[in-house]
């Protein structure tokens, strides 16, 4: 395997923990272990819409809405494509399920990842997308 093809390979075993890292706080409803995963530069836009510039503004929304959350903690994350945009930025689509008794629901989020000088993959600008299901 030569150096690049370690590299990458590496790459995409850090951005697949980092998407786990996401579950992980979304299952425990831990605003402080989401927030560690993001660039104090990032941008997210929520689900519905709203958009958060910088990490004050997502650590503000992500502490009012994450540990107030309605649903049981039941919520799974699956990287679905990666994509290099360059070496050390990533767009990557995620699956994102909540599962309750009963009920489920599903997001679309993409997530755009930029390494840093130190290693680290983070969240740098985001889009969480639900997933509407019709009947027809």
């Amino acid at each position: 395997m030569d150096t690049d093809t370690t590299a990458h390979t590496a790459d995409l075993a850090a951005i697949e923990r980092l998407v786990a890292a996401v579950e992980h706080s979304q299952q425990r409803k831990d605003p402080d272990a989401f927030l560690a995963l993001f660039h104090p530069d990032a941008i997210w836009t929520t689900a519905h819409g709203k958009v958060l510039l910088g990490l004050d503004a997502i650590a503000e929304f992500t502490r009012a809405v994450l540990p107030a959350a309605d649903w049981d903690g039941q919520v799974t994350y699956e990287v679905g494509h990666v994509l290099f945009i360059r070496p050390d930025v990533a767009a990557v689509k995620v699956r994102q399920r909540y599962l309750s008794p009963g009920e489920e629901s599903e997001g679309a989020p993409l997530y755009v990842m930029s390494k840093q000088d130190d290693g680290r993959w983070l969240l740098t600008a985001c889009q969480n997308t639900a997933v509407v299901n019709s009947s027809s």
